[in-house]
Formats: structure tokens, C-alpha cells, sequence
């Protein structure tokens, strides 16, 4: 009798389940559906340089951004604080602003 083989189940990646389920988004790409940087591989760079934080902790790009998350960027010597209100994957031009209220920008 020859023996069933058992496959796991193909792998997906990581961000289909959480952003589909629970609405989580990874920080690079969050940071660039909503325009706030505008490219994936700066806002990447910008999290790897330490510019970019999340509730008060410097945060990895692949950081899985949520509701209500206070995001701050560094662009040199002006501050960007935001908190997240949406998370969609795509956003128009007219949309981005939508996704976040800006809190306090300090020059």
C-alpha cells in the first residue's frame, strides 16, 4: 500500500492574512499608499536610519501598522506625528490624506 502524502498548504505571504483579517499593514508600506514618504524603498530606508517611530518606539519597516497608531517621520529637522485612522491598500491622491490626522508637526 503505497502512503498518502500530506502537503502543507502553499504559503501565502505574511501580509495577505493580516491585512485581509485583522487590518494590519507593514510601516514602509503604509507610509507610502498614504504619501506620507513618497516611495517604498525611502520610507524602508527611513525606518532603517531610525527616522521613523511608532507610539513613541523607533520601529522596523516591517513594523504591522494599526488603528490608532501614533506615527512620527523625521525629515531632518521638521517632525511629522500622525495617527492612523484607515488602512486600505491602495488610496488615490485625493484619498491618502483620509487615511491619517496629523497631531502636532514641530519645525
Amino acid at each position: 500500500m503505497i502512503a498518502a502524502l500530506v502537503f502543507p498548504p502553499p504559503l501565502l505571504p505574511c501580509s495577505y492574512f493580516s491585512f485581509r483579517e485583522g487590518g494590519f499593514m507593514r510601516l514602509d508600506k503604509y507610509l507610502k499608499v498614504s504619501r506620507l514618504i513618497k516611495r517604498r524603498t525611502v520610507a524602508n530606508e527611513a525606518c532603517d536610519g531610525e527616522r521613523v517611530s511608532v507610539n513613541g518606539r523607533t520601529a522596523k519597516a516591517s513594523y504591522d501598522v494599526k488603528l490608532g497608531d501614533v506615527i512620527e517621520v523625521r525629515f531632518g529637522a521638521k517632525k511629522v506625528k500622525v495617527e492612523v485612522l484607515s488602512i486600505s491598500e491602495h488610496a488615490t491622491k485625493a484619498d491618502a490624506p483620509a487615511m491619517y490626522r496629523e497631531l502636532g508637526n514641530r519645525e
